[in-house]
């Protein structure tokens, strides 16, 4: 008799309590005779398998079990690795996929002719050729994106949010969120002696492209001001504030934190370098950009520290690595029961399972009116009773 299989795989940035999720489901699944399938580095695990090369199988897939999954949750990241991978729009075909007929999207690019392959034909074979009857994606927007497709195909997929950016769509809280703030909380509260001592105004960049959740947590958790990608603040105003509050504070400074998105009013983020998979390019540092106008405008010097990767690295804290032993049992839980097209998630502080968003919709927003303070540039403290813990509600 065949033992039934599953596969999991991880897909975009890496967060703490990844690892957690892969494990819960590993020894579920043992406990059931259940194989579980790691495909490596996301979406490419399906992209670029060649099911007839033991080397590329070695490379893009591995079988796990209680041995292997063993210690994995005591530390951060994925022992699966991660990649951007969108195999609708792949720029390059695999070498042993050369010459083979898949549908082909043409496009420009800078005014140069481009093309990319859409390889889910390929994906769908890898999966069957595995023997895969479920599969498990963890991932933000874009990798989930293309699980909602996969679904949409026929095949039968449970998804996890994880973003450091919190802002997936139908659920209040993603994996990495809480080890975000914790790491971005830390880590000013530690350079307010630097800051300090120099009698500086400090600004910080955190992860947030087109949310500010990361941000304004951050701000929340250490009382400092913020700027998001949600309101555009005017600059005069941001920077009369923080000089205001430098000559309040007995230690002569002030501090600021941003989102990688935020903009005001007059200014336009710059991005540079090539698209990624999913079309996203990196953005030019708007921390140094606020730096240079407050240093153009008001004559001040200021400190930055762009605190972005640090946040995503080590060890979950305790609430991460809770929803997420608790999202991959609830994945498990939705296997065994035969479902298909959800996404565990928390909704008004409880643990359910929703639907997996609709990528037309993009990102989940901050809701400004109740949440930022667009007089003094800060979160909202005001009127929190009867809101779940994580103090928004899923859209």
């Amino acid at each position: 008799m065949v033992r039934r299989r599953i596969g999991i795989l991880t897909g975009g940035g890496d967060v703490p309590g990844l690892n957690a999720v892969i494990k819960s489901v590993t020894y579920r699944s043992s406990e059931n005779d259940i194989e579980v399938v790691g495909l490596r580095r996301g979406w490419e695990a399906l992209t670029h398998l060649n099911l007839e090369d033991p080397t590329s199988r070695s490379h893009h897939i591995i079988p796990l079990d209680r041995e292997n999954t063993r210690t994995i949750d005591r530390r951060g990241g994925t022992v699966l690795h991660s990649s951007r991978t969108n195999p609708s729009k792949m720029q390059k075909l695999p070498d042993h996929l050369v010459g083979k007929d898949f549908p082909v999207a043409l496009g420009t690019k800078g005014g140069i002719a481009t093309k990319t392959w859409d390889l889910t034909d390929q994906v769908l074979a890898n999966l069957s050729g595995l023997g895969i009857e479920h599969l498990i994606a963890i991932g933000g927007d874009d990798t989930l994106s293309y699980a909602a497709k996969l679904n949409d195909l026929g095949v039968k997929i449970i998804a996890i949010p994880k973003t450091m950016d919190n802002d997936v769509r139908n659920t209040e809280y993603c994996i990495g969120f809480s080890t975000a703030i914790t790491r971005a909380s830390d880590a000013i509260q530690r350079q307010r002696t630097t800051v300090s001592s120099h009698e500086r105004i400090g600004i910080f960049r955190v992860f947030g492209r087109n949310a500010g959740f990361t941000a304004l947590y951050t701000a929340y958790a250490t009382s400092i001001r913020c700027v998001i990608p949600e309101y555009k603040v005017n600059l005069d105003k941001l920077i009369q504030l923080l000089l205001e509050e430098k000559r309040a504070n007995p230690s002569n400074y002030a501090l600021v934190v941003l989102s990688e998105g935020a903009e005001w009013e007059g200014y336009k983020l710059q991005e540079y370098g090539e698209p990624d998979a999913y079309g996203h390019r990196k953005k030019a540092s708007v921390a140094e950009s606020l730096a240079d106008e407050i240093k153009r405008r008001i004559g001040e010097e200021t400190m930055i520290s762009d605190l972005t990767y640090d946040l995503r690295s080590g060890d979950p804290d305790f609430i991460d690595k809770l929803v997420a032993l608790t999202f991959g049992n609830m994945a498990y839980d939705a296997i065994l029961e035969g479902k298909t097209g959800l996404m565990s998630a928390l909704i008004e502080g409880c643990y359910d399972l929703v639907p997996i968003p609709d990528a037309e919709l993009g990102p989940r927003k901050l809701d400004v009116a109740s949440m930022y303070n667009t007089e003094r540039y800060r979160p909202s403290y005001a009127n929190k009773r009867g809101l779940p813990m994580f103090l928004n509600r899923a859209s």
